[in-house]
């Protein structure tokens, strides 16, 4: 791969991951708009790994509470604040697990990666966002996460596996629908894409592990870098940016990107 060509991936996965615009949407988008060939899963997993880096230090603290909780959660203690989100987290990532693996066994998850299928999930969860965070309640914190709503927002969280829904776009849209106010849906969503991100790239690099080298570690190492630093930026930009405005401005993007695919995909 050339330089540009893993900067210009490291960069997309880097600032789309986290803002609800699908990250696996435009990477998949790639290739068929530029012509470079796939960047391939060893790729795949380093800009997974930098933009996890990204999350968990903005994120350090609750991150932190939860390392703290976890030795008590394996007691089977659920009495602390640290405990108690460890054990959500967990739970919440389940649905997306056995989805995932149901998808791998039976193909679908090659079969879903079309340009009329970006465009269609795009389109219509960009959509379905703009709706419930528009009507959604804002009666609730972070602080106040149970076990229902973070099984309920893990099932939402399994639709991201359609390539073009956003993780963090429907889970912010499964979390605006239960009544968390914008902020604090926006940490649950990137709090849950933690052990999703892990489980995701133990997955995967279990995969790419035997094939691996000194080039592919090299252009893994750059493409992490950059992911890491585009991620850091995105986050920063969309949790400032929620303290003033709602989540349409990605909606308008979405809808707009969505339509245009689909004319291409049935021109």
């Amino acid at each position: 791969m050339s330089f540009f060509h893993i900067l210009l991936v490291a960069i997309i996965q880097g600032i789309t991951e986290f803002l609800p615009v699908s990250s696996s949407g435009h990477l998949i988008l790639l290739p068929n708009l530029t012509g470079f060939a796939d960047q391939g899963q060893a790729i795949d997993v380093a800009v997974h790994i930098g933009t996890l880096g990204a999350v968990v230090l903005f994120f350090w603290s609750d991150v932190r509470s939860a390392l703290v909780g976890l030795p008590r959660l394996l007691t089977g203690k659920i009495d602390t604040p640290g405990s108690k989100l460890a054990f959500l987290l967990i739970m919440a990532t389940i649905p997306v697990i056995l989805f995932g693996i149901t998808l791998k066994l039976t193909g679908l998850d090659d079969a879903m990666r079309s340009m009329a299928v970006i465009g269609w999930t795009m389109l219509g969860f960009g959509i379905l966002l703009w709706w419930m965070d528009q009507r959604g309640p804002s009666e609730k914190t972070a602080a106040g996460w149970n076990l229902r709503d973070a099984l309920i927002m893990g099932v939402w969280q399994a639709i991201a596996l359609i390539p073009g829904t956003s993780r963090s776009g429907i889970t912010i849209t499964g979390a605006r629908h239960l009544g968390y106010e914008r902020s604090d849906a926006a940490r649950l969503s990137m709090l849950m894409s933690i052990p999703t991100i892990i489980a995701s790239g133990v997955l995967l690099g279990a995969e790419v592990a035997g094939n691996a080298d000194m080039q592919t570690a090299r252009d893994g190492a750059i493409a992490a870098v950059f992911a890491f630093f585009a991620a850091l930026l995105a986050l920063k930009f969309m949790m400032q940016l929620l303290r003033s405005v709602s989540f349409t401005p990605y909606v308008i993007y979405r809808v707009a990107l969505g339509i245009i695919l689909l004319a291409i995909a049935y021109s």
